[in-house]
């Protein structure tokens, strides 16, 4: 598979944006021995706007990056795989296309609320295999919950915005 060079801009500066945007406020939650950020909100953005394949990389790789660079890097194997099928899954569900610009539709929310439950559970599993307890990565759950639903009032606040700005006049024409 080719990339332009365009392309590969662009997906450079969505991973960076997802890394950033993870980076910039981090509030530690204990139970998780993680912390809640801004970058699930990025990658819902990424993954509706951008498709499947622009999620995924920027989900995964841009999350992972910011793992490492925060000093959570025994998570960042996690993070790459959990964040990357997040972002698959919410650009394979959602209908942001040419033919239909619209920004609120069952397909863009069920496809985000299905990443974000993905995550959770990725989280879980993740979280039970690092602490050799399932029962203890079980206290993560409300956590993750939290980011992941800030996240997702994150993303509908600025896809509205974007919306009305008609962004994906300038994002479709890629």
């Amino acid at each position: 598979m080719k990339m332009s060079t365009k392309e590969l801009c662009i997906q450079g500066l969505l991973v960076a944006l997802v890394a950033v945007s993870t980076m910039v406020f981090q509030i530690p939650v204990s139970a998780t021995q993680g912390y809640i950020h801004l970058g699930d909100s990025m990658i819902l953005l990424i993954s509706v706007f951008f498709g499947a394949k622009y999620g995924m990389v920027a989900g995964g790789v841009g999350s992972a990056l910011a793992d490492v660079l925060s000093g959570y890097a025994h998570w960042a194997l996690f993070t790459f795989i959990i964040k990357g099928i997040m972002g698959y899954v919410i650009g394979k569900v959602a209908s942001f296309s040419e033919k239909n610009d619209k920004f609120f539709t069952y397909r863009n929310m069920i496809g985000s609320v299905l990443g974000v439950i993905w995550m959770v559970f990725g989280y879980f599993i993740g979280g039970g295999i690092l602490k050799s307890s399932f029962a203890v990565a079980a206290v993560s759950i409300p956590e993750n919950l939290l980011q992941g639903f800030a996240g997702f009032a994150i993303f509908v606040v600025v896809g509205v915005a974007f919306h009305r700005a008609k962004i994906y006049k300038y994002v479709l024409s890629r």
